[in-house]
């Protein structure tokens, strides 16, 4: 059976797009799943993400991480679909699409920078040395010195894995705050189970954990991740965080097809 496949990328997170409006595709084959986003064996990616029909909206997201199993929402993996679809004409610059974590709203523009709204967070739970909040994935949130040399794997994977979170883990994301509204963010993902070049629904974690402690008073965050740059912007009500918007580039890069 062959397989076609799309490539995109977002901030260097990237993930294998499949059509699957007729239905063809073994959705609920882990292995294979796990095997494509295999970076030695597959086609590599930091997961896979299926374009369905929807009754109500242009499209469903269907995600899975690339461990094979299906996964909260990825606001890069969104923003990348917004993408696909576009090139698949079932879109042109503006589109409503239904995920995981419910509705979702977006533009495209013309040169691919992608206006993702993400779920409103209206609970953000604030501990002495970190931040947990669910922004359609949960995310710890932790200051840290030295970014840079931080050893990113290993202190995500003990927080993962730790007693705080129990089986489920959360992503955790580690922060430095670089001015009064920019921020640096390196991620440990879970399903990935390892840092990926960048996590949408973590920097928009991030860029309301930085304002729910007072680390900011924008309302317009900037965030680099090694990837690249995403902004998050937000408006705050009595500590309920609504219209809350992802931003950034989402780049087609090949496509394909595979014999499984």
């Amino acid at each position: 059976m062959e397989i076609t496949f799309y490539k995109y990328q977002g901030t260097g997170n990237d993930f294998i797009m499949i059509d699957n409006r007729q239905e063809t595709f073994a959705k609920n084959d882990s292995r294979l799943i796990e095997k494509l986003c295999d970076r030695r064996f597959g086609i590599g990616a930091d997961g896979l993400i299926l374009l369905e029909n929807d009754a109500e909206t242009d499209f469903k997201m269907v995600y899975y991480n690339s461990d094979g199993n299906q996964s909260s929402m990825c606001g890069n993996g969104g923003r990348c679909l917004v993408a696909f679809a576009k090139q698949l004409g079932v879109i042109e610059n503006t589109t409503t699409f239904t995920a995981t974590d419910g509705l979702h709203h977006a533009t495209i523009s013309d040169d691919g920078i992608v206006s993702l709204q993400m779920k409103d967070v209206d609970n953000v739970n604030i501990e002495e040395d970190y931040v947990f909040l669910d922004t359609g994935s949960p995310h710890h949130v932790q200051l840290v010195d030295d970014l840079k040399n931080y050893p990113i794997k290993e202190k995500g994977a003990e927080i993962r894995y730790g007693k705080l979170y129990g089986q489920a883990g959360s992503n955790v994301n580690f922060v430095h705050q670089n001015d009064t509204d920019t921020f640096s963010v390196r991620t440990y993902e879970r399903g990935v189970e390892d840092e990926t070049l960048s996590c949408g629904t973590g920097v928009t974690a991030v860029a309301i954990a930085m304002k729910a402690t007072g680390k900011t008073d924008s309302n317009e965050i900037k965030l680099n991740v090694e990837g690249g740059k995403l902004e998050v912007s937000f408006k705050e009500i009595s500590g309920k965080y609504m219209d809350v918007f992802l931003k950034g580039p989402a780049a087609f890069v090949f496509e394909g097809s595979i014999g499984v």
